[in-house]
């Protein structure tokens, strides 16, 4: 049932689903230690097809491949596997505060992409407000760097290239054939394409297995069960019951909360560069998502 605005329900989702992804952040860089982190990430798709299909059939809609949705499919599979493939090397050579906040910087590079190649998503006044404060915010993130800070300019462009990718995913999802196939269908040739790429690839970024513990393994079967298969599919049931623009807005919590988690687990310093630059691309994501006042309608009297 479609709500015009946020109930009690869906801000307790919304918050449980923020706080996860900010998590993930977390888990990846710790993971990441005992397993390379492309083949990580190929690992947690193949695994994490298993629980979308599972979730699939238990909502009595088993996946259904149409040859004619192949050309789309593999295609936002592949843009899918480019965006981990990029996140998960960016948090193997950056601090998590950093990679969070670039890598959220996607709603402008997805605002700029709907300008240009979706009808009715050209960029309003808020937008692009919301769209400065968000570079400005991801250049400052990108380009402050400071003894006390962990983190390389290699892995903060990979987390830009993850961001990247993510805008992509989301608008080859909007643009091609797919958007008729619904979200879960999406998430399924998501992870369907992208297990084997990412495996196929992940042999060029060094040894597969480093210093792996009992602990990696159950993360990653964390990652490929609550993540991918309860967190993507929460959220997207989230946008599918509430307005868009809500739910949108909130992911500007995501790295805040992995700032913090961030500082308070791996003891990651949060300078006053790092914090500036996560409340712009917040404040950006905010406005980026505001939805636009509707325009009053004209007394009968006045119109022409």
């Amino acid at each position: 049932m479609r709500k015009d605005r946020l109930d009690g329900i869906g801000f307790a989702a919304l918050l449980g689903v923020t706080l996860l992804l900010g998590a993930n952040q977390i888990m990846v860089k710790l993971i990441n230690q005992g397993l390379q982190p492309v083949f990580f990430a190929g690992l947690r798709s193949v695994l994490g097809l298993g629980f979308v299909w599972l979730w699939l059939w238990f909502r009595g809609r088993p996946p259904v491949l149409r040859r004619a949705d192949l050309r789309a499919g593999l295609l936002i599979g592949t843009v899918f596997a480019a965006e981990f493939l990029f996140l998960f090397i960016a948090l193997d050579l950056t601090a998590v505060s950093r990679a969070s906040i670039i890598f959220y910087s996607m709603p402008v590079w997805l605002a700029l992409l709907a300008h240009f190649g979706l009808p009715g998503e050209r960029i309003t006044p808020f937008k692009a407000a919301g769209l400065a404060c968000a570079f400005v915010g991801t250049a400052w993130a990108i380009l402050s760097r400071s003894p006390d800070t962990a983190g390389s300019l290699t892995g903060d462009l990979y987390a830009l290239g993850g961001a990247f990718g993510w805008a992509a995913t989301a608008f080859v999802a909007r643009k091609s054939r797919l958007r008729e196939a619904g979200p879960e269908m999406q998430l399924f040739w998501m992870v369907l394409v992208s297990g084997p790429v990412l495996l196929l690839v992940s042999p060029a970024f060094g040894p597969l297995i480093r210093d792996l513990h009992p602990l990696h393994i159950v993360g990653l079967l964390f990652q490929s069960s609550i993540v991918v298969a309860g967190g993507f599919i929460c959220w997207l049931w989230l946008l599918s019951v509430y307005p868009s623009a809500t739910v949108a807005s909130f992911s500007f919590l995501t790295p805040i909360f992995a700032m913090f988690m961030g500082w308070l687990l791996f003891d990651e310093q949060i300078t006053a560069a790092i914090l500036g630059a996560g409340v712009l691309v917040a404040a950006g994501i905010m406005l980026i998502n505001r939805r636009s006042p509707a325009p009053q309608p004209v007394p009968a009297g006045n119109r022409p």
